[in-house]
Formats: structure tokens, C-alpha cells, sequence
């Protein structure tokens, strides 16, 4: 992989998710048509153009379960009883948040906590916890390799995020993350209509940075490189200190061998990556090699 390569696909995960330490997501399971429909809530297309899919959650629910041992499934069976049989919705609520972070915290997988996190949200129906579990499975959708398993996320996103705007409208992370659905999700042949969700919040708050930078990346993308360094400058108008934006200008700088101006925005962004060693390290290393071409 070339470096350039590197640092443009770090970025582009970054921007477009709060990176998920699970290392692989798990089970990687088998996708089943024909069972787990009555509960994934992923099958009701909202638009003609909008597809469906063969994943199973049930499958997979059972999948991971089969890996635990007797005390992990003591431990959910109870909490499962408590969904089924109580009458109390706040403790059905405290339930499914109780398994989704046994499933994050001892079993570190990822399909089974975001499934709960999501159906507790829903019980819930809380416009802020509908959106963060929206952004829990659109900001993940970068790490799963089965393509199935991909499209019933983003249709689980979708999902959470319409529930979460049909409690607020205006909210513009949930019309966002419609829009990024739309348009990363390999759910609908028709990515525009997502383009114009997000434009819509962009014509209302032209500072709306997560907005701006989904829009870049959405240009970026489709190969529309200049639209992307429009929205970039933008964005770093707003916020000098963008690491994301910073690194993406640098990247598209010098993939068009603008060495100067590339090494000038890795510059910038070097001291914002307090948090990667890594990414710091790498960062040198371009600056370093582009100045010896230079």
C-alpha cells in the first residue's frame, strides 16, 4: 500500500465513523433468508428505491450466543426473561442496555450489542438514543465484510434514524445520517436522494461540519475531486484545527503532486494527532520524503 493510500483511508473511516475497538466485528456468520425478518425491522423499504436483506439477526444472536460459556447464558437468559414477562417498560429499557454491554464489554461483539442498544432505543423511542444507535451501525458499516450483513445495518440505520426524526424533525444529525445511509450503504439505487438530505442541512447551516465533511467524502467518492477540496476549505475555515479535513487536503494535494501545499497541511495536521503514535509517525515520514522531491 502506498502512503498516501495509508493516510486517505484512515481518514476516510475517521471521518465517517468514531472508529469501534472490537478489532473484527463477531460472529461472522452465514446470511439466511428465510429466518429473523419478524424482528431485524429491515424489511420494510421506505422508498421503492431502497433494497433489502438476507441477513438474519436471529441467526446470528444465536451464533454468538453458542460461544459463551454456562455463566454468560445464565446471565442473558435472565435478563431475556426480564423482557419477555415484565410489565415494567423502564426495566425492560435497563435490560437490553444491561445485555447490549455484556455483549460489548465480555464478548466484544459488535452485531449483538449494536442489536440491543438498538432495540432498547426503540422501546424507548428516545430521539437521542434512536440517533446514537443510527450512528452506531452507519459508523460501522466500513469494518464488515459481508456484504449482507453491510446492507441490514445501513437498513437498521435507516430505520433508527426515520424513528428519530419522527420525534424531531430539525434534527440534523439524524437527517445527516439518513443522508450518509443513503449514500454509503449500498441500500438504494438512488444515492441522490441522500445527497439531498444532507444538502438540505447544509442550505440551512453552511457551518455544519459533519455535514461538510460527509459531503466532501460523498464527492470524494464519486471522484469529484475539486467539489471535495471546496467543501474541505470550507470546513477549515470553520475549524483551523480539523484534523480530518487537514489530512484529507494534504492527501488530495499530493496525489496531484502539489508537494508544497501537501507538506503544508500534513504540517498542520502533525501536531493534531496527539492521540496516534502511529499516524504521527507516517505523517513525518511524507513530510519528510516529500521536501527530499521537493
Amino acid at each position: 500500500m502506498k502512503k498516501p493510500q495509508y493516510i486517505t483511508i484512515f481518514v476516510a473511516l475517521a471521518a465517517l465513523c468514531l472508529l469501534w475497538a472490537f478489532g473484527s466485528i463477531k460472529p461472522k456468520v452465514q446470511a439466511n433468508a428465510h429466518e429473523g425478518h419478524q424482528h431485524d425491522h429491515a424489511d420494510k423499504p421506505g422508498t421503492g428505491s431502497v433494497s433489502t436483506s438476507s441477513f438474519s439477526i436471529d441467526s446470528a444472536l444465536t451464533a454468538a450466543k453458542g460461544t459463551l460459556l454456562p455463566a454468560g447464558t445464565a446471565r442473558l437468559t435472565s435478563l431475556e426473561s426480564i423482557i419477555k414477562k415484565s410489565p415494567d417498560q423502564g426495566q425492560k429499557v435497563e435490560a437490553f442496555r444491561a445485555i447490549s454491554m455484556y455483549w460489548k464489554d465480555s464478548v466484544k461483539a459488535f452485531i449483538p450489542y449494536a442489536w440491543y442498544v438498538a432495540e432498547g432505543a426503540r422501546l424507548e423511542n428516545s430521539e437521542k438514543n434512536l440517533n446514537f444507535a443510527g450512528h452506531l451501525f452507519l459508523n460501522n458499516l466500513q469494518h464488515v465484510e459481508n456484504g449482507e450483513m453491510a446492507k441490514w445495518m445501513a437498513l437498521q440505520a435507516k430505520d433508527l434514524f426515520e424513528r428519530s426524526l419522527q420525534l424531531n424533525p430539525d434534527n440534523d444529525s439524524a437527517k445527516v445520517g439518513l443522508g450518509s445511509t443513503y449514500m454509503f450503504g449500498g441500500i438504494s439505487n438512488a444515492p441522490m436522494e441522500g445527497i439531498a438530505k444532507i444538502r438540505e442541512v447544509v442550505s440551512k447551516d453552511s457551518t455544519n461540519l459533519y455535514a461538510q465533511m460527509t459531503l466532501a467524502m460523498g464527492s470524494l467518492m464519486s471522484g469529484q475531486t475539486d467539489k471535495a477540496k471546496e467543501r474541505l476549505e470550507t470546513i477549515i475555515r470553520l475549524d483551523s484545527k480539523n484534523l480530518q479535513a487537514l489530512l484529507l487536503l494534504a492527501d488530495i494535494y499530493e496525489k496531484q503532486d502539489k508537494k508544497q501545499e501537501a507538506i503544508t497541511y500534513y504540517q498542520k495536521a502533525l501536531p493534531l494527532a496527539t492521540e496516534h503514535t502511529e499516524m504521527r509517525a507516517e505523517l513525518q515520514k511524507r513530510i519528510d520524503a516529500l521536501k527530499k522531491q521537493n
